[in-house]
């Protein structure tokens, strides 16, 4: 609670219009816009590892937890705050061994999930059970298929049971098994991290591979999901290189995968809470790189592909820290998260044209998770509070924006932009921006102009504390959480003091 009076407290200083010398300058150009944002590139993910699903998200029918068909009602209700667009599913590296009939039929009679050396609980949450999570969201699915361990025909035999409308055996079963209309799947990703736990392959094995599988996943054409190939990793432009050439025309994106680790060193990667300055720093600027990242692969795909016919799509991203004797990639999730996520919003956006599609790893209690629980308690994360203020952003048309005279911030050998921001034209019609201030001690001031427009305001959120590591817990949940703000504007400019390590978005009132 009294992070929540300080932040209030910051705020009320910063209304008033004053511009400072010294100030970073940001302008927007509003008459030309730019691509729009796609909104599945707020996109989430959801694999079956520890109590990703079961439990965190799925409690079955008969649990005293309040659900609705299994699904936990705290838990949709909250997601659906996000207007989340899109959720792949089973995995990740779990859809490397996932065979879609053990998840159809009577519950009491499927088998149990068997993932790596792990026997673990039955599978209860399959093909039906996943699509009445999609309906309660209202997002679109993302079915991952499982070339490692799986086969052709099966894949095949998925997507027709999935997908068929006529009377043929699959769609039958699947009408036996209580739904006789068939399931919407918007995009099928054939195979996952082929280069590592989905099958250790190369890439020009894999290309082939795909064309095969591509070949026979049959749908009825207005229903036919949109077929993403499974990439490389991180800065490694070998694979989209390979597929983007060999692909054409059977694909519509390519997949990229990239964690942020504090140290940059996957033996010890860094805390998730209790980290110091120099953890906080060298976190912002890894996941930075994400920028350059996404150049590097673009670049490819702009020779092999100039018509823009296949997008980068980023489908495994945030943070990932030690465990630290937990298992099962469960970490806590602090204001430092929330700003990861803002910045890599800022570079999605900044890249519109080319990456249509991310989703985060992941949604809840695995890795950086919008929601944590335990048993029958629920917490939302500073990451869940970064993707509902930036909910307008999903759909909007990217404005130009520049930063002149930007601070920064230095912390030993490191130096990274002290400001980072993005502008885009939502569909009710406002101008929003978002701003990041990555200095953990001090506040900056930020002068904001729209050409051809005088600003008069500006409203929106901000979320902010004074630790760096400041996060909720299930003893204190709201510890914390974005808090109104609002600015005046003097002769058509808007003047903001951004708090330091904070995130704002805000809409501009013209």
């Amino acid at each position: 609670m009294n992070i929540i009076k300080h932040s209030l407290a910051v705020l009320g200083m910063i209304a008033a219009p004053v511009f400072a010398a010294g100030q970073v300058s940001i302008s927007i150009d509003a008459g030309k816009p730019g691509p729009v944002i796609n909104k599945n590139v707020y996109g989430q993910f959801a694999e079956h590892l520890g109590t990703g699903v079961y439990e965190g998200m799925w409690v079955g029918p008969k649990s005293n937890i309040p659900n609705t068909r299994g699904w936990r009602n705290d838990v949709v209700g909250a997601l659906k705050e996000l207007h989340v667009p899109l959720v792949r599913w089973p995995g990740g590296c779990f859809a490397d061994t996932y065979h879609w009939r053990d998840g159809i039929g009577p519950q009491d009679t499927r088998p149990s999930n068997v993932h790596g050396s792990n026997v673990e609980a039955i599978n209860a949450v399959g093909t039906h059970e996943f699509f009445d999570l999609i309906d309660m969201l209202g997002a679109d699915a993302y079915i991952n298929g499982n070339v490692g361990t799986g086969s052709v025909q099966e894949m095949s035999d998925w997507v027709e049971y999935m997908t068929s409308d006529g009377g043929s055996p699959l769609a039958r079963l699947r009408a036996q098994n209580g739904r006789e209309k068939p399931f919407k799947v918007a995009y099928f990703g054939i195979g996952n991290e082929l280069w590592g736990c989905g099958g250790n392959m190369k890439p020009d094995y894999y290309a082939n591979l795909y064309s095969n599988y591509e070949h026979f996943l049959r749908a009825p054409e207005k229903a036919r999901p949109k077929m993403i190939a499974s990439g490389g990793s991180g800065f490694d432009t070998a694979w989209t290189q390979a597929l983007s050439k060999e692909l054409k025309g059977r694909t519509i994106g390519i997949t990229v995968h990239q964690y942020t680790v504090p140290t940059g060193n996957w033996d010890v990667k860094g805390k998730d809470l209790g980290f110091k300055e120099g953890e906080w720093i060298s976190t912002l600027a890894n996941t930075m790189k994400m920028d350059q990242l996404v150049k590097d692969h673009v670049a490819v795909l702009d020779k092999n592909d100039p018509e823009k016919k296949i997008g980068l799509m980023i489908d495994e991203w945030g943070t990932w820290y030690d465990e630290e004797g937990r298992s099962a990639l469960f970490q806590q999730n602090s204001l430092r998260d929330a700003l990861v996520a803002a910045l890599n919003f800022h570079i999605f956006h900044q890249h519109a044209e080319r990456v249509p599609l991310t989703t985060i790893a992941q949604m809840v209690n695995v890795l950086q998770a919008m929601i944590l629980t335990d048993k029958e308690k629920m917490v939302l994360t500073p990451t869940y509070y970064a993707f509902q203020m930036y909910v307008p952003f999903q759909d909007a048309k990217s404005l130009p924006l520049a930063i002149k005279d930007n601070t920064s911030y230095t912390l030993g050998a490191v130096t990274i932009p002290g400001v980072s921001a993005s502008a885009a034209r939502a569909k009710d019609g406002k101008v929003y921006l978002s701003l990041v201030n990555t200095d953990p001690s001090k506040a900056v001031d930020v002068a904001v102009d729209v050409a051809g427009t005088k600003v008069k305001g500006a409203a929106g959120k901000v979320l902010t504390s004074a630790a760096m590591d400041a996060h909720n817990t299930f003893q204190n949940p709201q510890a914390i959480k974005p808090a109104a703000f609002s600015a005046g504007a003097a002769g058509g400019k808007l003047s903001i003091k951004v708090p330091a390590k904070a995130v704002m978005v805000v809409a501009l009132e013209e």
